[in-house]
């Protein structure tokens, strides 16, 4: 067989990764040897270069993915029956600092966003109703119906209402939790104006809640507490956001540096081809954003177990690596905590597509961030105060990986993936396929395809390309997301409902 048709991602992986499906008794070529293969193997997973005993480390990426279950022979599918994560509990962590400079020249790239009064930037100008409370739900939808229909849209990119279930019954930590991430979305810079909509007897009660805002704009940001309107909450909502309409319509995109850009750094329904060819290649945008003075996060701080020793030495300081120690500690205390395993992870979708371990999934998830130092780390529903790559606390779980991205300051999310979902974040959430296929059978989901590496492009080439679709993205070109009207927002949630 062609080499091309199976990749050896390091050179010290005792594992290669399929490109194509592979029939029992088959051979391939690596390393000089010639190696018959045991079973039928689908493309994305992984075939066994030399016989490992019981216990034996199964290495990917360089670094062990877990150990063998049991006796295995070369050229067996190595697979989760197979193979066993290494992780359990709560570690203790030192600090061997990595220092790598990006060789990556500045280019004089700019974007066409919308220029904030407190100094943001956004990439959309949206006018967006923020429910304090779920009660408030079918209001805001009603609202946004008849300001769409009253406006036709002119001068403003979309109007959203944010749902969710919370804003009371809610006690301390996932209070507090709802508080923020409301109060991040209502100071998101893609917003024009915010109708802060209150039923008025919630926990989190409005005025506390507009005091989170601090100094806003009086006139972007206005409040309606819908048991203390007289009559009719739809005249009085709709006379509130026709004020914010008349303000919103009057912004103007212009030309801003490519340093005010923050992405969001995100994978979904991953397989074995997303930490060969989609996540390098959000890490090449990533380091080149670093480089140019931008920003980006990456979070799902589940999945970083098995990898965070990569991060934690590219932390820029001993304080932002003992901050990373306690990201990762706090999350493995979190699952303890609910007795439940730290390794409990893949989904059985990622290890249909070829991810057979947590260390596994990490290994390729974290190839998202690139090479850039770390430069921040936040806490969950913080705001961006860095630059460069900083690290997020939030689970795994798309959506509210995703939201908590974007409540963090992130104007779009790069989301990698190779089964292939259709779902979108409060900002724009640009799809990027791992592997071909899913990029022809889900045209209506996938905006780029990083396939495109395994057919001989170049990852240079490639990621030029990229860049050039998120430059467009920031400028206004709607992601698949977006012109589906798939959006939503989802909040994290530990504790009891009262």
């Amino acid at each position: 067989m062609n080499e091309t048709t199976f990749i050896k991602i390091n050179p010290a992986d005792n594992v290669v990764v399929c490109l194509q499906p592979f029939r029992q008794g088959e051979t391939i070529e690596v390393d000089g040897k010639t190696i018959t293969i045991r079973q039928d193997t689908p493309a994305g997973h992984k075939i066994l270069l030399a016989d490992a005993s019981q216990g034996t480390h199964i290495i990917k990426y360089g670094y062990p993915i877990g150990h063998a279950r049991e006796d295995l022979k070369q050229g067996q599918w190595v697979n989760e029956e197979n193979l066993k994560t290494n992780l359990a509990g709560t570690l203790h962590y030192e600090y061997h600092p990595v220092n790598q400079e990006l060789d990556i020249p500045k280019e004089s790239l700019t974007f066409k966003g919308y220029k904030r009064a407190n100094g943001e930037v956004g990439v959309r100008n949206e006018i967006w109703i923020v429910p304090t409370v779920g009660c408030v739900n079918g209001i805001a939808d009603r609202l946004v119906n008849q300001l769409i229909a009253e406006t036709h849209l002119e001068g403003i990119d979309a109007v959203y209402a944010w749902h969710h279930n919370y804003g009371c019954s809610q006690l301390s930590g996932d209070h507090e939790n709802t508080r923020k991430i409301l109060r991040d979305i209502c100071q998101h810079p893609n917003a024009g104006g915010v109708l802060v909509l209150s039923l008025g007897c919630e926990n989190n009660q409005p005025d506390k809640f507009m005091e989170m805002l601090g100094n806003y704009d009086k006139s972007r940001i206005k409040l309606m507490i819908t048991q203390k309107v007289e009559g009719d909450e739809m005249e009085e909502g709709m006379k509130l956001l026709q004020e914010i309409y008349e303000v919103a319509r009057q912004d103007k995109r212009e030309d801003v540096p490519l340093s005010e850009l923050r992405v969001g750094l995100k994978c979904g329904g991953s397989d074995g081809f997303s930490g060969i060819t989609a996540n390098p290649l959000v890490g090449e945008f990533s380091d080149f954003l670093v480089a140019q003075g931008g920003t980006s996060i990456l979070t799902e701080v589940p999945e970083m177990f098995g990898a965070e020793t990569i991060l934690m030495n590219r932390c820029k300081t001993p304080q932002l690596f003992e901050q990373t120690v306690s990201l990762i500690n706090d999350f493995k205390e979190y699952f303890l905590s609910h007795g439940e395993p730290v390794g409990e992870n893949p989904s059985p979708g990622n290890k249909a597509g070829g991810i057979s371990t947590l260390e596994d999934k990490a290994l390729g998830c974290t190839q998202k961030c690139g090479r850039a130092p770390v430069s921040g780390v936040l806490g969950y529903g913080d705001r961006l105060a860095e630059h460069g790559l900083n690290l997020l606390s939030a689970p795994g779980n798309d959506l509210v990986a995703s939201t908590a991205l974007a409540a963090a300051g992130c104007q779009l999310v790069l989301f990698t993936t190779g089964r292939g979902t259709p779902f979108g974040t409060f900002v724009p959430t640009m799809k990027i396929s791992t592997n071909n296929d899913l990029y022809a059978r889900k045209p209506n989901w996938i905006d780029f395809n990083a396939g495109e590496l395994l057919n001989g492009v170049s990852m240079k080439d490639l990621n030029r390309r990229f860049i050039d679709k998120i430059i467009a993205v920031a400028s206004g070109e709607k992601t698949r997301n977006e012109a589906n009207g798939y959006r939503e927002i989802s909040i994290f949630k530990n504790g009891v409902t009262l």
